[in-house]
């Protein structure tokens, strides 16, 4: 349920974005690394908006990838030493804490 909300959040976020930027049709100019291009303005926010959409979803999912791992691993581990102990047995009668012994002496 929550992980609804918050597409919805985002979807409405997009919605809102790319109606208000429909409206502008203003053409800039847009220096990157290797070129300048002429886009219009609700073209190039659309764009960058996806962008940082789909980048920032590649980076949680990198990092929840390295926690299941580590938590796979964690797990293993845990089982591994779980075997190593033996569990005492079943049939075996518990050790009284103070023994009493008796002792038969011949007279």
């Amino acid at each position: 349920m929550k992980y609804l909300l918050i597409f919805f959040i985002v979807l409405a976020i997009f919605v809102v974005s790319v109606t208000l930027g429909a409206h502008n049709d203003q053409v800039v100019a847009f220096n990157y690394l290797v070129a300048r291009g002429e886009f219009r303005l609700s073209t190039l926010l659309a764009t960058l908006f996806g962008a940082g959409f789909i980048l920032g979803w590649i980076i949680c999912g990198l990092f929840y990838v390295r926690v299941r791992l580590g938590l796979a691993r964690a797990e293993r581990k845990v089982r591994r030493l779980e075997q190593q102990i033996e569990p005492p047995a079943k049939d075996a009668t518990p050790v009284a804490a103070s023994t009493s012994t008796s002792v038969a002496t011949k007279e």
